[in-house]
């Protein structure tokens, strides 16, 4: 049985008006840290990922095509988000919560030392999948615990996942800066040895104060019965073995990856939507502000599709196009990937504040995605202003890009993070999450998918069309701001 309840008893309401972490529950501080070096470890891998597979050998790289390059890249963040799913069910069906998040992070750490120690395209192989299981088991449990520090009405709770927030771009800060200083001076494996390194690190921290976190995180919500573990230990051989015949049969290869993540997500998608609306578990107001989120969920996809074409477009935008001399030095590629992160930790703050100065005066959730969205498709329309030619783009220009797509992603991607923990029904608490970065899931194949179409050379029509369809989505949410704000049935 879930021991998840709408009022916490007196004891555990104290513990939640907990101010010690600036105004926040203490417990914050733990999950801010490992998060923090979780991403610092992520970020600083991803952001050498896509010069490596493309670089020539001569340059320490794997050689491939770009459009394949990008894919990979596409197909693995999908990956990581999908992973949400197995976290999240690990964590309501065998062990909870808080144990999950440990052992995912160790997860996370194997894979960045096989990235580190293995060569070639097996270590990529190898890498990736490790990365992309464990990230997956960190997401959507470390927001399920920070939502677990609060209740439900607690008008802080948008205060601290902006707080959490900023924990993430800390470590997706530093991250690029330090592994694209090894990358340049001693090469790409010393770059991902660091990114191990920093994981490492995040462990340690975790394990000393991860006692410090609700008693209830390390209960099992929805135990699963002895008779059945047998069942889905079969299920689980069985999706292995497949991946397996399709990668020896040639039916998946490196450059059809994301179509296939793209594939699997649309499917557990539906999947999810119709086993949680359909469950007899779920109340009649819990099934309303389920329906509340579809619509959500798509302009959520929709904006990730735009926004994580910092790892492969911007990327090679960068990479071909900027203008990255400094002062007589040449900026390491990698580091375009710090200018966001350095711009959220410097506005989360602000956002937090406003957030918390309005209260229940802030505009409603379905007005911040509608406007996050249509933000992220004028930072593409941004590109157009690009004077073209080889390394003639300014830096000014992309880091005034970087800051609109950093606008769009306050507005929607700490606030999705929130919403999930609040639409969620007690019987799919840590599964509701998932749900939300399934959404980031299909956003992030996406881009891996949209970037095989980027050209250097012909850009314009690109960058004009994909605006666009950001623009109208956003615009399409906030006319629909009343009847979705209904549905949710009294949250915002």
């Amino acid at each position: 049985m879930s021991t998840r309840t709408d009022t916490p008893a007196p004891h555990e309401a104290e513990e939640r008006r907990d101010t010690r972490f600036f105004g926040q529950p203490w417990p914050l501080a733990n999950l801010f840290g490992v998060e923090m070096w979780e991403r610092f470890s992520f970020y600083g891998m991803q952001g050498i990922l896509v010069i490596y597979l493309y670089f020539s050998a001569s340059e320490g790289g794997l050689g491939i095509s770009e459009a394949t390059a990008t894919g990979i890249v596409g197909a693995y963040g999908g990956a990581v988000y999908l992973a949400t799913i197995l976290g999240a069910w690990v964590s309501d069906r065998l062990i909870g919560p808080e144990r999950t998040l440990f052992a995912s992070a160790v997860v996370v750490m194997a894979g960045h030392v096989a990235l580190a120690l293995l060569p070639g395209l097996g270590g990529v192989g190898v890498g990736l999948s490790l990365v992309a299981i464990g990230s997956g088991g960190v997401k959507a449990n470390a927001t399920a615990l920070v939502g677990s520090l609060y209740a439900e009405d607690d008008s802080r709770r948008d205060a601290g996942f902006s707080l959490f927030y900023m924990g993430i771009n800390i470590g997706a800060f530093a991250g690029p800066l330090l592994t694209g200083l090894l990358q340049e001076n001693e090469g790409f494996h010393y770059g991902f040895g660091l990114a191990a390194i920093g994981m490492g690190l995040g462990l340690t921290q975790y394990a000393f104060g991860r006692r410090s976190l609700p008693e209830e995180t390390r209960e099992v919500p929805h135990p699963l019965e002895p008779s059945e573990r047998a069942r889905y230990a079969a299920v689980l051989a069985v999706a292995a073995a497949a991946v397996v015949v399709l990668a020896l049969t040639g039916l998946m290869t490196a450059g059809n990856l994301a179509d296939w993540v793209l594939g699997i997500v649309s499917v557990a998608s539906v999947v999810y939507f119709v086993l949680i609306l359909g469950s007899r578990e779920v109340s009649a107001t819990e099934r309303s502000r389920v329906w509340s989120f579809v619509p959500l969920f798509i302009a959520n996809a929709v904006f990730w599709s735009l926004y994580q074409q910092q790892f492969t477009v911007v990327t090679i935008f960068s990479d071909k196009r900027l203008d990255r001399d400094l002062f007589g030095w040449e900026m390491p590629i990698s580091w375009v990937n710090s200018i966001n992160p350095v711009m959220v930790i410097v506005f989360a703050g602000v956002f937090a504040a406003v957030w918390t100065k309005l209260g229940d005066r802030q505009p409603v959730t379905p007005v911040k995605f509608g406007l996050g969205t249509v933000v992220m498709g004028v930072a593409f329309w941004s590109f157009l202003l690009n004077p073209g030619g080889e390394h003639a783009a300014p830096l000014l220009l992309l880091a005034l890009t970087l800051f609109a797509f950093t606008m769009g992603e306050l507005l929607i991607s700490p606030v999705g993070l929130s919403l999930s923990t609040k639409l969620a029904p007690a019987r799919f608490h840590t599964q509701m999450v998932a749900l939300y970065f399934l959404s980031v899931a299909f956003g992030t194949a996406m881009a891996g998918k949209l970037a095989g179409y980027y050209d250097p050379e012909h850009e314009t029509g690109y960058f004009l069309v994909l605006g666009a369809i950001s623009v109208a989505v956003g615009l399409v949410v906030l006319a629909l701001t009343k009847p979705i704000t209904r549905l949710m049935a009294g949250v915002r």
